[in-house]
Order: C-alpha cells, then structure tokens, then sequence
C-alpha cells in the first residue's frame, strides 16, 4: 500500500538521481476537482502519469497538499507513483521539500491539468538538459499543455533561499527564467513534429474539459496520445469543427 509521505528536510542530493514530480491539487475555482474528471474512461491525472511513466527517472511522484492527498492516492497508486504532501500555496516550497525527501539531483516538473503532457518531449528534454549542464530548462513552440521543465536541484533550493514574491512561490520556476545572470536557462526549440504554440490542450475551464473529452474521442486509443498526432491532426480536425 502507498503511504502519504511528508516533507523533511536535510537529505543530501547525489550526484544522478532524477525525479518526475507531477503537482495536482483538487480545489481549483474555476474548474474544481479537475483532476478526477474522466476522459475516455480515465481520469485526467492518470492520463498525465501514464504519459510520465515512460520519462527515465527513479522517482515518479504526485505532489499534492494534504487535503487532496486521500483523493488523490489510489489513482498514483496504480500508475506507479508516491504521493508527496507539502504546502499548499507555496508550490516552490513543496518542491524543495520533495527534492529533499527523495534525493534528487534533477527534477522533471509538469502539472496535474496537463493530461495530453508529452512523455516523449519529456525525455528528450531531461536528455538535452543533462548534456548542457543547465539550471533550467524548457521547450519553445510545443502545444499550451504538454511541455515539462526541467530543472537542477541546487538550483531550485537557491529559488527557495531568494523568491520572495507570491508569484514565484506559487509558479515554481519562474524566479529562474527571469534571473538567467544567476541560473543557465537553456530553450531550444521543440522537436520539429512536435512544434504547435498556436495548438491549447490544457484544462483550466469546462470548455478547456468539452474539448479534450472531443480530443480523446478522436484519437485516444488506449494509450497516451502523441504530441505528433496531436500537431498533425488537431488543426484538421477538433479546433476545424470549431
């Protein structure tokens, strides 16, 4: 059985050890509980955990806060993953304190309202991001909602250590992106079959949730979709009907 496991500090980060870190909580305002809608007989979580299951890591892990945790853990369970609880508003805090807990040196970061999240752009991004040495790193020009980040351990506890803004703490990574004189911010551009900025899959409203339910109608197939099908067949076919 899965235990719900809560932060300490004080564990030393090896060297090569990456986690997959994948934060939902239940109780968005706009969209409440979307996380457990069902798409094609799947919640939205388990779509976006079945996609990371295949990035190359040692942890695979659910970060939630404590409310959402009891909802939350059968679902992670059976896609493999622990269940983290930390803050609930400081999401950079819940980070830093799941970095700490599992002994990770690189953290693969997606977020639980992405269910068409890129598990193939996944690795390739971690793989990228390795070989440059980066602080941080992210694909340019993929589909709103199925990118990752990818960010170096030591420099996420650095953003622990100087955010202050409400906004950095809640969003993670930006206080790396907007400090590249402090941390090596690496953006290739996507993978040339996968590049679709002007392509939106994530799910924040209920027409964000009638869309996907017509994506997954159409091409899901018991697997997790390709960003490749996705930017072939999208323009041609789901956003065409209008």
């Amino acid at each position: 059985m899965h235990k719900v496991l809560r932060g300490m500090k004080g564990s030393v980060i090896p060297e090569k050890r990456t986690g997959v870190f994948l934060q939902a909580r239940l109780d968005s305002s706009r969209l409440p509980r979307k996380a457990l809608l069902r798409l094609e007989g799947k919640t939205v979580i388990t779509h976006a955990m079945e996609a990371l299951k295949s990035v190359d890591a040692e942890v695979h892990a659910l970060l939630t806060d404590q409310e959402s945790a009891a909802s939350l853990q059968s679902f992670a369970g059976a896609c493999g993953f622990e269940v983290f609880t930390g803050p609930k508003d400081d999401v950079l805090e819940r980070y830093a304190l799941a970095a700490e807990f599992f002994g990770v040196s690189t953290i693969i970061r997606a977020t639980g309202d992405n269910p068409l999240v890129s598990g193939e752009c996944a690795q390739l991004l971690l793989e990228l991001h390795l070989q440059q040495r980066a602080d941080y790193s992210g694909f340019d020009g993929l589909p709103l909602g199925t990118g990752v980040e990818c960010v170096r351990t030591e420099a996420l506890l650095e953003a622990r250590r100087q955010a202050g803004k409400e906004y950095d703490r809640e969003h993670v990574c930006p206080y790396l992106y907007r400090n590249p004189d402090m941390f090596t911010i690496y953006r290739p551009p996507a993978p040339p079959d996968c590049y679709g900025p002007q392509l939106r899959v994530t799910l924040d409203t209920q027409k964000d949730f009638e869309r996907l339910t017509l994506i997954y109608r159409e091409l899901y197939r018991g697997a997790p979709i390709p960003t490749t099908a996705l930017v072939r067949e999208l323009p041609h076919s789901i956003f065409a009907a209008g």
